[in-house]
């Protein structure tokens, strides 16, 4: 199929003969027609009324050395967001080492590159208490395709059997089969000193007898390819192999074991490195790798301030079996978490008593007989209890989903979703989980406009849900981009349309809500860029903030936050200045997003007690860590006709 369309000879004599003038004028109609429309349509949504009602979108102006594939977005406690590319999807720029993150302030209007020190391209993210931005995981290695396969490669377990000093081989270590097939290590690897133990024994008479020493091998796995190409290398007996340049003693003591090496599709590859992005310095610290490697992971914060790291593609493609692992941000270490499978980008929300929620939604690999069924997880006695109800149950990859606000009510919501991989199929459905019941079970929501794969879905400061974007088919295939948004009414169970979108999100985007109350929104990576699936797509680098109604209402009078406490711990109060407190009806506290592939864990709101009198408003926290995880909010005052203050910047400690 040509990538291009070339008129028929027909079409370019009829053009070139005596009928021309009528057959373009012909042509011209339509153009001339939609061109009228879209006039009338620029005329309607600019109108007051209009925005009053729907709101409005705004394009963002990007200087060009600011433009970037936005992968990820994360808000920070500054007001700025981090917008993380890494390799942005782009195999030139890996190959080259290029890799990209751009901080944008809203409120000044202005960027910043950032320079970034591995490729964070589909890692994982998570506010911590501090503030800081803890970003863990990301590629190793693009996926090589099936038919593109030209060297067997598989994963190798290096074994040292040395308990005095750990085994470093670098990048290119050569490994030789007994068959003398050689294979090369694509990544440096180190294997940790082998375990030493002191073994007692005692005779019949119970006098001891000489101590026996037991040493156990460490292990590490690392990806390895065949030196010659072709099919001659692959194997699926399992052997062992000698590492060259090793000799004598080291040459006993340290090898490699494969079992499978062939040359079949290979996947993306993950990191273990992590980091924290501190947002005053706005530079990536570095802090203890993972043990595992992880590609596509959830990084979703607990209530006590760690980071709980979930599945991924380890370092030889594979999906993790369900070696999770704990981020500590007072040690900047990690350490062994619960064992538990899940598909890759699971959607985790931590909910009363410390338990985790999975609402089935993921983005991406893993089979589709394992790890897809919703429920509550008890990460400390490694507990799993199974939530049904939910139609269509088998189109929840790249779902939206999202604990409803207020998370006092403990309701979690997924809206669309499609079938496992490549698949054509998406779901309209949405539905609600409320994990308060004895019994919780999935009740069907109000169906979207269509079915809908990528939706991203925002917390509101009144209590809504904003949805924009998506596609009906797998990346915006067939031109499906779906230019829509709406609002979600937790309070009536009602959808009602919102101004459209003018720019198609899909795969790679993201949507996050700022501090004065609006919605960004970034990227799409559709996998065509037109309607046949003839011409390959490109990557969206345009961003839209979307203003809600609210605020095109009251002449533009919204609350004001002054001054009060920057501060406040659970279960306490705090009193700010507030001219016109008696209008104020809620008070939020919305932690900020950290978004991406759908999956946005991150963000909550918490209703607030509060308490009114003239010129002042005092609020109260609740005392549940699990409602209110430590780290930075934003302190939204809503008025009674719907208007939002800007938020002011409260840590909860």
């Amino acid at each position: 199929m040509p990538l291009f369309y070339r008129p028929t000879q027909r079409v370019k004599k009829t053009l070139l003969g005596g009928g021309a003038m009528v057959v373009l004028a012909a042509l011209n109609a339509p153009a001339a027609l939609s061109f009228a429309q879209d006039r009338y349509h620029a005329y309607t949504i600019g109108r007051p009324a209009y925005k009053a009602r729907y709101g409005s979108w705004d394009r963002v102006s990007i200087p060009e050395r600011f433009r970037t594939n936005a992968i990820h977005a994360a808000l920070l406690r500054t007001g700025k967001v981090l917008i993380v590319a890494g390799s942005g999807n782009d195999e030139e720029h890996f190959d080259a080492g290029t890799f990209d993150t751009v901080l944008w302030d809203p409120d000044a209007g202005t960027f910043k590159k950032i320079g970034t020190p591995e490729d964070f391209f589909c890692g994982g993210h998570a506010a911590l208490p501090d503030g800081r931005l803890l970003v863990a995981g990301g590629t190793a290695r693009y996926e090589v395709l099936g038919d593109e396969v030209r060297h067997a490669g598989g994963g190798m377990r290096v074994k040292n059997e040395n308990p005095d000093k750990p085994l470093t081989l670098r990048k290119g270590t050569v490994f030789t089969s007994p068959a003398g097939a050689e294979y090369v290590s694509k990544f440096d690897v180190t294997v940790p000193k082998a375990k030493r133990a002191f073994e007692v024994d005692y005779d019949r008479s119970g006098a001891m007898k000489p101590w026996k020493t037991r040493v156990t091998a460490s292990e590490r796995r690392v990806f390895v390819e065949a030196v010659e190409e072709g099919p001659q290398a692959v194997t699926g007996k399992a052997a062992q192999y000698r590492i060259r340049g090793l000799t004598g003693k080291a040459a006993d003591n340290a090898y490699g074991l494969a079992e499978r090496i062939s040359m079949d599709k290979q996947d993306f590859q993950g990191i273990r490195a992590a980091y924290e992005f501190d947002p005053v310095a706005e530079k990536y610290v570095p802090v203890a790798p993972m043990k595992e490697a992880r590609w596509y992971p959830t990084l979703v914060g607990l209530d006590d301030g760690r980071v709980l790291a979930v599945s991924g593609l380890d370092d030889v493609g594979e999906i993790l079996a369900g070696g999770n692992e704990i981020y500590d941000p007072r040690t900047k270490k990690w350490s062994k978490g619960p064992f538990r499978y899940f598909p890759t980008y699971p959607a985790l929300f931590l909910t009363k008593g410390g338990k985790l929620f999975y609402p089935g939604a993921n983005a991406g690999y893993g089979p589709a007989d394992k790890g897809r069924v919703p429920g509550l997880w008890d990460p400390e006695k490694n507990t799993f209890t199974e939530v049904g109800g939910l139609t269509d149950a088998d189109e929840l990859e790249t779902a939206a989903a999202l604990m409803l606000p207020p998370a006092q009510d403990q309701k979690v919501m997924v809206l669309g979703g499609g079938g496992v991989g490549e698949s054509g199929r998406s779901t309209s459905r949405t539905a609600v989980a409320d994990l308060t019941k004895a019994r919780p079970v999935f009740e069907r929501g109000p169906d979207l406009p269509q079915g809908t794969r990528y939706l991203n879905s925002v917390l509101m400061p009144d209590d809504t849900v904003f949805t924009t974007g998506g596609s009906r088919d797998y990346r915006g295939r067939g031109a499906s981009n779906i230019l829509k948004a709406q609002f979600y009414d937790p309070a009536t169970g009602r959808l009602t349309a919102a101004a459209d979108p003018t720019v198609g999100r899909n795969y790679h985007s993201e949507a996050l809500l700022l501090p004065d109350g609006r919605v960004a929104t970034f990227g799409s990576d559709s996998l065509y860029g037109d309607k046949a699936n003839t011409r390959l797509g490109t990557f969206e680098q345009r961003m839209e903030v979307y203003t809600p109604p609210a605020l095109h209402r009251g002449n533009g009078v919204r609350p004001v936050i002054g001054k009060g406490p920057e501060s406040v711990t659970r279960g306490g109060s705090a009193s700010y200045a507030v001219e016109g407190s008696e209008r104020i009806a809620t008070a939020r506290l919305m932690r900020p997003s950290a978004v991406t592939h759908t999956t946005d864990v991150e963000q909550r709101s918490v209703e607030l007690g509060l308490k009114r009198k003239p010129g002042r408003v005092t609020v109260t926290v609740p005392e549940d860590p699990a409602l209110v995880p430590p780290g930075w909010y934003m302190l939204f005052l809503t008025d009674t006709r719907g208007t939002p203050s800007v938020a002011k910047w409260v840590r909860v400690g």
